[in-house]
């Protein structure tokens, strides 16, 4: 019987690592993101693996969107086993220099974004007596750092949600979980850590040790495969015991 999963954020960075990940282990994928060439990634995935997959370019922030983008998939795939809330977007800035714009985008994409998936799939999900629902929040959702009020605001909130569902979902066979990682090694952090470099004019090998990674005890960025062999358990028969847990994988951040 196949299996199947709708992964926002996935055609590039953290999702794509974890959607490669589900489509090597048999699951037919929805994938979202706002690549242009987001179908041909889809299908790229599909034909390596040899599973069935589709894009769809909903739009975070529209929750018609999102709820045409669910039932697209459900007609497509027969059913959804699996959500995996990934799509994110950051902004730094102190709070008296923070947009309204920038926060109001933060919530809707972060937070606002999981409740409404998670809201669509929920009925089909409860009717099968199963559905694993799976949140990638951050170790800001666990801890906060200065000039990301919205990021951290956002991540907490999911963590929140993640814990509601948990309990809601108990009784029909659905987990919510989430997954907390820190730094990953994505070419949008790539990106970051040149940008630092030239603005505190470190090299960049000293924006990784002294800015972005010295709140981790293991001085090393978490691996996107790490993350998604961690989202293949939390889907699995195997982890019908855990709901509610947001489960760090942040080399120790949070053990201070």
């Amino acid at each position: 019987m196949s299996k199947n999963a709708i992964i926002t954020g996935s055609t590039s960075g953290i999702g794509l690592g974890i959607a490669r990940k589900f489509a090597e282990a048999g699951y037919n994928i929805c994938f979202n993101g706002l690549e242009d060439n987001g179908a041909e990634i889809a299908e790229k995935v599909g034909e390596e693996f040899g599973v069935t997959t589709m894009f769809s370019a909903a739009n975070m922030l529209k929750p018609d969107d999102i709820n045409e983008m669910v039932k697209i998939a459900e007609g497509a795939f027969g059913s959804i086993d699996v959500l995996i809330n990934n799509a994110g977007v950051q902004y730094v800035a102190p709070i008296d220099e923070f947009p309204a714009a920038k926060w109001d985008l933060i919530i809707g994409v972060n937070m606002s974004a999981a409740f409404h998936t998670s809201k669509a799939v929920w009925p089909g999900m409860k009717a099968r007596k199963f559905g694993r629902i799976i949140n990638i929040t951050s170790a800001h959702g666990l801890r906060a750092s200065e000039f990301k009020s919205a990021y951290v605001t956002s991540k907490h909130g999911v963590t929140g949600l993640t814990k509601v569902l948990g309990l809601e979902g108990a009784p029909h066979g659905i987990t919510c979980n989430a997954i907390c990682p820190g730094y990953v090694k994505t070419p949008l952090v790539e990106g970051q850590i040149k940008d630092q470099a030239k603005s505190h004019n470190m090299t960049e090998e000293e924006v990784v040790t002294k800015v972005m990674l010295k709140k981790q005890a293991i001085k090393d960025f978490v691996k996107v495969e790490d993350l998604g062999a961690l989202a293949l358990f939390l889907a699995s028969e195997s982890a019908q015991m855990m709901t509610g847990a947001s489960i760090p994988v942040e080399g120790g951040w949070s053990a201070q």
